[in-house]
């Protein structure tokens, strides 16, 4: 089967420190619905709805990394309560969210920006691992260190 899309960025699962710090940086409360933007196999999504209680989406290009996410909220139990779809980032509609997290390129990053700031309210906030979105200052900035490797998370508050 010949493959119609193109992906912009191979996967790389998220250490559980890494979503764990992510989730925390972002300051959840139950009022809060989170999206994970390349989701991948939807840990961030699932650990935000078993951790928080929140509705959560991923949205990921990669039909199979959706597959995976979907097994694995019905397996965490979490179906219920989160939704996996198929979709470019660049077409898709997040509007709902008050938390996005990331873990994107820096130039997706960049292309990224003018829909964060068109769609999200002001409040929300969103988390980025590794990468920060130039000239926009993040409100603050984490470091860690996991397995040795130096992770950096960024976070802004859309105003």
């Amino acid at each position: 089967m010949m493959n119609l899309f193109k992906l912009d960025i191979g996967y790389i699962p998220c250490h559980p420190t890494i979503v764990s710090a992510m989730l925390d940086l972002a300051e959840i409360t139950k009022d809060d619905v989170l999206y994970d933007l390349g989701c991948g196999d939807g840990r961030i999504v699932i650990t935000a709805a078993q951790k928080y209680h929140i509705p959560a989406v991923g949205i990921d290009l990669d039909p199979q990394r959706i597959a995976d996410a979907r097994n694995n909220a019905i397996q965490a139990g979490v179906s219920h309560q989160v939704n996996f779809l198929s979709q470019n980032l660049f077409e898709s509609d997040f509007s709902q969210a008050t938390v996005i997290t990331l873990y994107l390129l820096p130039h997706l990053n960049l292309k990224l920006r003018p829909l964060l700031w068109q769609q999200l309210k002001p409040g929300s906030r969103i988390i980025s691992r590794d990468f920060d979105m130039e000239d926009w200052p993040p409100s603050k900035i984490v470091d860690l260190q996991v397995e040795e490797e130096d992770i950096k998370l960024y976070s802004w508050v859309v105003s």
